[in-house]
């Protein structure tokens, strides 16, 4: 089966400092993979070239069938924003705007129809528990409804795979374990793919696969 992602001899170095020394991976599609390592290690610099934020000094990403560094800028932009969706330690919810228009926000992005996308945030809203709080700005929001807010806006626009880092980290551990539970929960019932850098290893073991960065290469 062709894998959702393939990454091959990825490297970066930052100055004279080598961070990832030639990185082979693939990513099925609906699967759950964990990217574990001591910090420092390189885990979200991979994550960042392989969800298209950072470009790698050698080595080919290929997602969906696309080779994604031979876009350019405004076509890499526009493949990230519908392809893929991210979720970061911090929910980076703008705090003037609904969760319901955070989660839009994406959509809007794409130039997708309003009434569509307001529709699509708002069954995700819905399944992720949200959907009687859709109205509330995120300072009347927990730190676990945030951050699921910030999952529905991944998932606003049906991305082939999210990306996120430390997830959880931020989160008591109620609401950490909450959050690892959704994903399983988003993949059985999505199908959706999720790639996840974490320290939490409780989170890392429930993995499909748990990919383990030291001295720069992947060693599991």
């Amino acid at each position: 089966m062709q894998p959702l992602l393939q990454a091959n001899n990825i490297t970066r170095n930052y100055g004279s400092l080598p961070v990832l020394k030639g990185i082979n991976l693939s990513i099925q599609a609906s699967e759950v993979v964990s990217i574990v390592g001591a910090s420092g290690a390189g885990k979200s610099t991979l994550l960042h070239i392989l969800g298209t934020l950072d470009r790698p000094d050698t080595g080919e990403v290929s997602l969906d069938g696309n080779d994604v560094f031979r876009l350019n800028e405004k076509e890499l932009a526009r493949f990230r924003n519908s392809k893929i969706g991210f979720v970061f330690q911090f929910h980076n919810l703008l705090a003037e705007f609904t969760a319901l228009e955070n989660v839009c926000l994406p959509g809007f992005m794409s130039g997708n129809d309003e009434q569509q996308v307001r529709k699509r945030a708002e069954e995700i809203l819905s399944i992720l528990g949200l959907g009687h709080r859709k109205d509330h700005l995120p300072s009347h929001l927990s730190g676990g409804e945030q951050q699921r807010t910030a999952v529905a806006r991944a998932l606003v626009n049906s991305p082939a795979i999210v990306f996120a880092d430390e997830p959880s980290g931020n989160l008591d551990s109620k609401n950490a374990e909450d959050l690892h539970q959704l994903f399983f929960r988003l993949r059985d019932e999505l199908g959706q793919t999720f790639v996840i850098v974490t320290h939490n290893e409780s989170l890392a073991d429930m993995a499909d696969r748990k990919l383990v960065i030291h001295d720069g290469v992947i060693s599991v």
